[in-house]
């Protein structure tokens, strides 16, 4: 009998379909990949080579090929959109990994954050359309729609494991990826212009402004003279546009990480029960947000916040004075992030040491969403890294050594030190299961001292002897009813103690994702790194690895807001 179970022709065919299949999974993948690392690299080409003045790229160049790639991939989506809804079979599973209700809801913020700067935008630019090309009325107005359609899209579409022309829709998925990046770099970019024109403007020196202004550009290459905006309401517009900037940029990454994880799940097989256990255990904690913690890390967190934005704006006003004025903005930044830096870093190391006496099981299960936020986590931290030590060795080698390179030095050490010990207990906290996952069945089968019980019996039903809860059996006044009831576990003040933990850090990253985003540059500010490095090489390096420490800061609040909930 068992040899015939194990030689039966109904068994042994469906072992090799496994095999060709998953090879091709991986040969549509490849292909997508390549489709999007080529148009990626045209892109980035193109925008690069817009942003010098000696190039002879302009911006209308750049404008054309991110409206014809919002174009082609608004078509993708509508088409992806009218399929799913018109074939409901094409999406058998759903992953309840993929697009929390945050994540989502953070898009949707900055997606209309970007509305707004594209309104702002088109108000700009069509303050002197005389002698602006058509396309830069245009751009705006097609990002908008794009952005509509995008944020539709991702809402209703996030958790999708779609199971039809596969190939097809990788490639699309990966095409509309592509555009949200390209977006991104262009808009780093434009602010990166802004900020250089900036500081060339404070200092007087026509040598470090390489980086053309956009109207400066348009009214060369127009040949009708500068297109000069001068109009209060134009001022307006171009300044409300450079502010929002910074959602524009997130609601870019955040779009592309919820794409990647679409991408992943395609052709991906789930079983029945996939999606409602996490699911469900996110459901069930929305009933004691913001209630089990002992209020010590929020309240201590908004402290930070309220007070770093009274740092922020007294730097903004006073750094572009001159003498005692921007030393002491200088020292009040730098002096806030000190502090704020080694808090955080002593508040991620006592997590660390909290997750030693947690007997919650690890989930070793594949998720897709897990895995891509910790390579953006430990990626994105990479960009502060670089800041930070050339820093390190210009003030350790350069001159002068004053109380500036002082809290420079500790700054630069400490914000190593934070991004270190917080990313180990981001990572740390999300591969933990549930709040009830602990191994109960690697506990000894031992009698439970210490418990009380209404009825002896009920010691024999138990699996094993947990060592946290502790059962109480009824008052002798009602002796008939034999019921064990399952008190809190003594370990609850480790829950308390880690969402306390998670809202603090929540705070202090937006603070510090504040600060830079809308225009804190003490890297120009404090000139020791310029006189060291010359202000091409550190422009440089500032300009390519700032954008990936301001991306960190926001996508370890989506990270910390995910532990918050799950503690």
């Amino acid at each position: 009998m068992s040899e015939e179970l194990a030689s039966g022709p109904k068994e042994s065919p469906p072992a090799p379909r496994p095999g060709p299949r998953e090879v091709w999974k991986k040969g549509g993948r490849l292909l997508s990949v390549l489709l999007a690392v080529n148009v990626l690299l045209l892109a980035c080409t193109l925008i690069s080579g817009g942003a010098f003045n000696k190039v002879a790229v302009y911006d209308t160049d750049v404008f054309a090929l991110l409206t014809t790639m919002m174009l082609l991939a608004a078509l993708w989506t509508l088409f992806y959109l009218l399929r799913t809804a018109r074939c409901p079979d094409a999406v058998p599973y759903r992953d309840a990994h993929a697009g929390p209700i945050w994540l989502r809801g953070g898009l949707v913020l900055f997606g209309i954050c970007t509305l707004v700067m594209d309104v702002f935008k088109t108000g700009y630019y069509s303050s002197f359309f005389e002698c602006q090309s058509a396309i830069k009325i245009l751009y705006p107005l097609i990002q908008a729609v794009f952005v509509i359609i995008q944020t539709y899209f991702l809402w209703v579409s996030a958790k999708d494991c779609i199971h039809a022309h596969l190939d097809l829709t990788r490639c699309g998925l990966m095409f509309t990826l592509t555009t949200h990046l390209a977006i991104w770099m262009a808009a780093v970019v434009d602010e990166s212009v802004h900020q250089a024109h900036s500081y060339s403007s404070l200092h007087s020196n026509t040598s470090h402004s390489r980086l053309a202004l956009d109207p400066e550009r348009a009214g060369s290459q127009d040949g009708g003279g500068f297109c000069s905006c001068n109009t209060a309401l134009c001022q307006i517009f171009q300044q409300g546009y450079f502010y929002l900037y910074p959602f524009n940029i997130e609601y870019s990454l955040f779009a592309s990480t919820m794409l990647y994880v679409m991408w992943k799940n395609v052709g991906r097989l789930l079983p029945s029960t996939h999606g409602h256990g996490h699911g469900h255990g996110h459901s069930l904690t929305r009933v004691s947000l913001f209630r089990e913690t002992f209020f010590a890390g929020p309240i201590l967190g908004l402290i930070l916040f309220v007070v770093g934005l009274a740092v922020f704006i007294i730097y903004e006003v006073q750094v572009s004075g001159e003498g005692a004025r921007k030393r002491q903005a200088l020292v009040i930044y730098y002096s806030f992030n000190i502090i704020c830096l080694g808090l955080m870093t002593l508040v991620s190391l006592s997590g660390s040491v909290i997750y030693r006496f947690d007997r919650r099981a690890m989930d070793h299960h594949k998720n897709p969403t897990r895995t891509l936020d910790v390579a953006l986590l430990m990626g994105a931290a990479l960009g502060q890294y670089a800041i930070s030590y050339y820093s390190i060795v210009a003030v350790v080698v350069g001159l002068p050594r004053d109380l500036l390179g002082g809290l420079n030095l500790a700054h630069a050490l400490l914000m190593i030190a934070q991004h270190t010990f917080q990313n180990v207990f981001i990572i740390e906290s999300l591969h933990r299961g549930p709040p009830g996952a602990e191994p109960y069945d690697a506990a000894p089968k031992e009698p439970c001292h210490g418990l009380t019980f209404a009825n002896l019996d009920a010691l024999h039903t138990l699996p094993a002897c947990p060592p946290t809860p502790r059962l109480d059996g009824p008052s002798p006044a009602d002796p008939q009813e034999a019921v064990a009831v399952i008190l809190a576990p003594r370990g609850h003040w480790r829950r308390r103690c880690l969402k306390d933990i998670s809202l603090f850090l929540l705070l202090c990253n937006v603070i510090l994702w504040i600060m830079p985003a809308f225009g804190a540059r003490p890297h120009f500010s404090n000139t020791l790194e310029v006189d060291f490095y010359g202000y091409s090489l550190w422009a440089a390096i500032v300009n390519i690895c700032l954008p990936f420490g301001i991306f960190y800061r926001m996508h370890a609040v989506s990270s910390l807001l995910e532990v918050y909930v799950l503690s």
